[in-house]
């Protein structure tokens, strides 16, 4: 069952349509947020997936930037419809719930790809996905579900695994973007992750942006380097364009 609700049509030359969405995992309704241009009979489509505080306005943004560079943008719901964390212990314990069980969060993820892939209005043979933080974790957790997707960027997002066998299960292109000082993603965990991409031989790509932390793209984290999470403009704008490029590379003009 798939619900939509219309939000608002614009732009002189098309149609963008913006709708919240509501779908299913099983008996789980989740609610995303979809974004496409109507004079488009069929286009490749990104997924993003949510920060640890849920699906909010910061996605939703990302996703109507990335509509303007001619994709379908659907922002993912991880947690389930109307769960929507308020406080710092709430981000906590919700993200916990899918990071100690790795088989819901590829469920919740996979979900979302098979929403998107029966979109009318998407070519189901181009699919991409993109996350931040924990969405970050989230698209890795995608690829080593063995999804058919063409590829999926990780901005600051997690990179551990409690099964890094799983990537010989990978089938996709692999973008990292990752803050070269990021306190909350040790050096251990970065060289787990290059050792689990090089013992399955995946394509994939690993950009550490120095002098960043955790939460580069973020202008809400604020400045305060030294708290772990701040945002970092330049590191924001050569993130994005190398999503850019990769999206190009991976799903066409």
């Amino acid at each position: 069952m798939i619900t939509l609700f219309l939000l608002a049509l614009s732009g002189a030359n098309a149609d963008i349509i913006k709708s919240t969405v509501t779908y299913m995992d099983g008996e789980t309704p989740l609610e995303g947020y979809l974004v496409y241009d109507d004079t488009k009979p069929k286009a490749p489509a990104v997924i993003i997936f949510h920060d640890w505080d849920g699906l909010n306005d910061y996605e939703m943004k990302r996703a109507e930037q990335i509509a303007a560079l001619g994709y379908a943008a659907f922002c993912a719901d991880v947690y389930g419809k109307g769960v929507r964390p308020r406080t710092l212990q709430q981000n906590m314990a919700e993200s916990a719930k899918y990071k100690d069980d790795r088989k819901l969060f590829r469920q919740r993820v996979n979900a979302a790809l098979a929403f998107v892939r029966s979109h009318p209005r998407v070519d189901s043979a181009k699919i991409a996905a993109i996350g931040y933080c924990f969405g970050g974790t989230a698209v890795l957790e995608l690829a080593r579900s063995g999804a058919d997707v063409k590829g999926v960027v990780s901005f600051h997002g997690g990179l551990d695994t409690p099964t890094p066998q799983d990537a010989k299960d990978i089938r996709t292109k692999i973008l990292v973007l990752h803050g070269a000082d990021d306190p909350l993603v040790p050096p251990k965990d970065v060289e787990a992750f290059h050792q689990e991409m090089r013992s399955a031989a995946v394509d994939y790509i690993f950009v550490a942006y120095g002098g960043a932390v955790h939460s580069f793209t973020q202008p809400f984290a604020g400045a305060n380097r030294t708290s772990g999470a701040a945002y970092d403009a330049n590191a924001d704008r050569r993130s994005w364009e190398a999503m850019k490029l990769f999206l190009k590379e991976v799903l066409g003009s």
